[in-house]
């Protein structure tokens, strides 16, 4: 039994010793920018114009118009517009106007394809691969394009989209929609 107690002490010695340096240890990255999560909007009182964070891997879907014909396609197959009707707006919201509830550049829809949103998105990170999801997210972004709106030749326009420039995304921040927030400098009413 004594010769025993010194085999067990160093098995366990050695066991501990194995975990020591595991924290040192660097995982393989996946090509995924360090910072994850896209800002989309300040959610903050007062704050007309939100900073926003600007995604490396958005930059491909740029002038991209095989892209945005994919995302066409996979917007179909997906049947996003069961909710969004074909861009028009159903029980989801319309996706062919400029006000954007989380933000209209591509890092910002990307984000809501992968996060879904309260109320209604459902979360596609994880069940759709990520490559679609950013095709989908430039064809969505797209559409309310005035080259898309203008080559309208049917009874909505997103069946024919043109490409995203990259200065349609020009601008970092991100503006409520009129109307939807206060400036907390003038009196709200509600109905009398």
């Amino acid at each position: 039994m004594c010769s025993r107690f010194p085999i067990e002490l160093l098995a366990l010695a050695l066991i501990g010793l194995a975990g020591c340096n595991s924290h040192a240890r660097t995982l393989p990255t996946s090509g995924q920018p360090a910072q994850e999560g896209v800002i989309d909007t300040a959610l903050t009182p007062g704050v007309g114009h939100s900073l926003t964070t600007v995604d490396p891997r958005a930059a491909a879907y740029y002038d991209n118009l095989e892209a945005v014909m994919t995302g066409k396609r996979l917007f179909g197959q997906y049947n996003c517009s069961g909710c969004h009707s074909n861009g028009g707006g159903g029980m989801g919201p319309p996706l062919m106007d400029d006000e954007w509830i989380y933000g209209g550049r591509l890092e910002q829809i990307h984000q809501t394809l992968v996060e879904g949103r309260p109320n209604g998105m459902p979360a596609w990170g994880g069940k759709i691969p990520d490559e679609q999801l950013w095709q989908i997210s430039a064809y969505v972004r797209s559409m309310s394009l005035p080259a898309t709106l203008a080559a309208q030749n049917g009874t909505t326009a997103s069946q024919s989209p043109a490409a995203v420039p990259r200065d349609a995304d020009g601008d970092n921040g991100w503006s409520a929609p009129p109307g939807t927030t206060n400036d907390y400098t003038t009196t709200l009413q509600g109905a009398q």
